[in-house]
């Protein structure tokens, strides 16, 4: 973020568009404060509209005669669709106007959640499974389009602080994954399938009018660069990978551990969610510390991206457990290894989006808000693969050698990408020592080269 520190965003005047994040968040303008509200707004039910599934589409999906290979499709299509519209979202979001771009996406997947809701309706077999997928295909465009343009509009609102105001704001979107499960549990034990989309779809289509109201619209002339260039650096490149692997962490679980918890322990559905609880609060208590953290001590960024992978990495082990470790699965280990994982999450996400953003200046990308939307649509995209090949890849693995030994594998991947961050920090760091050294040499020798003439 030092390249982002040296200009102030535009239309925000004097008011906290600079300084530490303490004196930040004691001055906020006027139009900063719109932002947050609009952003955590739409963090808040967004992603309660999305966490609503785990813990009885599933069951109802088999009822409909759905494999639990096809509810994992059913859950990575729609980070696969978000995937391409985050790049096509970021790529022309100047051009579309971050503003209308973030309110239509929240138009699109509210009206859409409230059409999820009557998808029990329809015969079972091929028509249900076909169905699904359209919606959740229409749900991902529009959630794409509104968390692309919303990290743009809070990194252009808060240019000295981003993962600051990003790590607090996964407060709402930690709140909405706390709510949404049991929220979603009970609604459906009490009322049915189809009232707990009903009533979210309506939570998000009334946030629509606030976020009209008070969020600022940023104006800014198209940029130069491509995604193609920011992803051809090798930093950015091996980020991307450390991306894919923690959000296909996340999609790992939705479709099977609602699953495995109801066959190993026998919970009603409405508890199935309070187990979700453990990472969802976890990850939403410590994401604004973190924030905070990588902000006023940016070196620690590249700690917390290598050791939070690696921690999350032994959580997939010990979830199952893994049987070679020959320790009984029980509840409470569950529910904290899911706790500490939501921890070593934040560790590792918190810091991308700076890490990204100051990559690209460095590079010469310039500053402003086509360079944030191409990150933002980047890193989205990024999270949207992950999404994608996590509940396949678990749906499949799950259905051929059981959960033990396919959190086990997806712990693994999780492994990889932090051994080969770390690596890069490694050569990265003595990359630069060298190069200290030889600017050093070099000033020496041209000192003793004139120090005879100035004698």
């Amino acid at each position: 973020m030092d390249a982002a520190e040296s200009q102030a965003p535009a239309g925000t005047g004097d008011d906290g568009s600079g300084g530490s994040p303490a004196e930040t968040c004691r001055r906020l303008s006027r139009e900063q404060l719109c932002v947050l509200v609009s952003a955590a707004s739409s963090n808040l039910g967004c992603m309660m509209a999305f966490s609503i599934l785990g813990p009885f589409f599933p069951k109802e999906a088999e009822k409909k005669g759905a494999s639990n290979t096809m509810i994992g499709m059913i859950f990575g299509c729609y980070a696969l669709f978000e995937l391409l519209a985050s790049l096509v979202f970021g790529k022309y979001l100047v051009q579309i106007g971050a503003k209308f771009m973030f309110i239509s996406g929240m138009f699109i997947s509210g009206g859409v959640i409230i059409l999820f809701g009557v998808l029990d309706q329809l015969p079972d077999g091929p028509i249900f499974i076909v169905t699904c997928f359209l919606v959740r295909l229409v749900d991902a465009i529009g959630f794409g389009a509104a968390i692309t343009a919303s990290s743009s509009i809070l990194a252009k609102a808060f240019p000295n602080n981003v993962a600051t105001v990003l790590g607090s704001l996964e407060v709402f979107s930690g709140l909405g994954l706390i709510v949404g499960p049991p929220l979603g549990g009970f609604l459906y034990q009490s009322f049915g399938y189809e009232v707990p989309f009903i009533l979210l779809g309506c939570i998000v289509l009334l946030m629509i009018p606030l976020n009209l109201c008070i969020l600022p619209s940023y104006e800014s002339e198209p940029g130069e660069h491509s995604f193609w260039k920011l992803v051809s650096l090798p930093k950015v490149s091996l980020i991307s990978f450390v991306i894919i692997s923690l959000s296909s962490c996340f999609g790992f679980l939705d479709p099977i551990l609602s699953l495995f918890i109801l066959e190993k322990f026998n919970l009603p559905v409405g508890y199935v969610g309070l187990v979700f609880l453990g990472l969802a609060l976890s990850y939403t208590i410590s994401s604004p510390l973190l924030g905070l953290l990588s902000d006023r001590m940016p070196n620690l960024r590249k700690w917390f991206l290598v050791f939070g992978n690696l921690i999350t990495a032994g959580c997939y082990m010990l979830l199952g457990p893994i049987p070679i470790l020959h320790i009984k699965s029980q509840l409470w280990l569950v529910v904290l290894v899911l706790v500490v994982h939501g921890v070593s999450a934040g560790m590792s996400i918190i810091p991308t989006f700076p890490e990204v953003l100051s990559c690209a200046h460095e590079n010469g990308f310039e500053e402003g808000i086509s360079t944030l939307g191409l990150v933002s649509g980047l890193t989205s995209a990024m999270s949207s693969v992950g999404a994608f090949m996590g509940p396949m890849l678990g749906g499949f693995l799950y259905e051929k050698i059981g959960f033990e030994w396919a959190a086990a594998i997806q712990g693994l991947w999780v492994l990889i990408s932090g051994l080969a961050m770390g690596l890069f920090y490694l050569w990265e760091h003595s990359k630069t020592r060298r190069s200290k050294a030889q600017s050093i040499t070099g000033t020496e020798e041209e000192q003793a080269a004139l120090l005879p003439n100035e004698i």
